[in-house]
């Protein structure tokens, strides 16, 4: 079973029908929105544990995860959890790429699609922080189940999510380390997921490098 099909269990169907009218669609197009939007949290944080810091601090921010069981809390405090996490997996504009590219995707609203990313984020993270903890998972563990994860994915649907992280990240190849990543806007993170200084030697304050350990995961 993988973790979209584990979130899918969890939500049941009153769930999905509250995610349909969200979105206003059907449970059956609400599940498919679901499953792509979970392989694009997955596939990044899949890119993140590529390195092993960025696989060193996911894992030491599942242990605040595994106990905070987001299935049964209120959308306020989800949604702050959630865009919290997509701070450090995607990065704010990152996220908005996600949410743009999912929702040509899927052909949902792109912000119907930005209200459900940091929903479903928190919960993508307990799955992951539950079954860590049940196998006793190292960082590589985890790193691997993730790519594992991410090549799960059917067919056409994992390869438009590769396509549109690669377009996020800056790379064509999954699986690229963040050790000298040259970005689009020519700078790069270094290898604990820090901004390095671009052209100008000033490095941007305003967007968290995906992979950056913090408590605020």
């Amino acid at each position: 079973m993988t973790l979209h099909d584990e979130l899918i269990e969890q939500l049941g169907e009153p769930g999905l029908d509250e995610v349909a009218g969200m979105l206003g669609t059907d449970p059956t197009q609400a599940r498919d929105v679901v499953q792509a939007v979970t392989g694009i949290i997955v596939g990044g944080l899949a890119r993140n544990a590529q390195h092993p810091d960025g696989a060193e601090a996911l894992r030491a921010a599942l242990e605040d995860h595994v106990d905070a069981d987001p299935f049964n809390g209120d959308v306020a405090s989800l949604t702050r959890d959630g865009h919290s996490i997509l701070a450090h997996v995607l990065g704010g504009q990152g996220t908005e790429q996600a949410a743009a590219g999912l929702a040509r995707l899927v052909g949902i609203d792109t912000g119907a699609v930005m209200k459900l990313l940091p929903l479903i984020a928190p919960m993508v993270m307990f799955l992951l922080a539950d079954l860590a903890a049940r196998l006793d998972m190292d960082a590589r563990d985890v790193a691997g189940l993730l790519d594992r994860e991410r090549t799960a994915v059917p067919g056409g649907l994992g390869e438009a999510l590769d396509g549109l992280l690669a377009n996020i990240f800056g790379s064509a190849v999954p699986g690229w380390p963040y050790v000298g990543r040259e970005l689009a806007a020519d700078r790069s993170y270094g290898a604990y997921g820090e901004l390095e200084p671009g052209p100008s030697g000033e490095a941007d304050p305003g967007e968290p490098a995906p992979g950056r350990s913090n408590p605020d995961w």
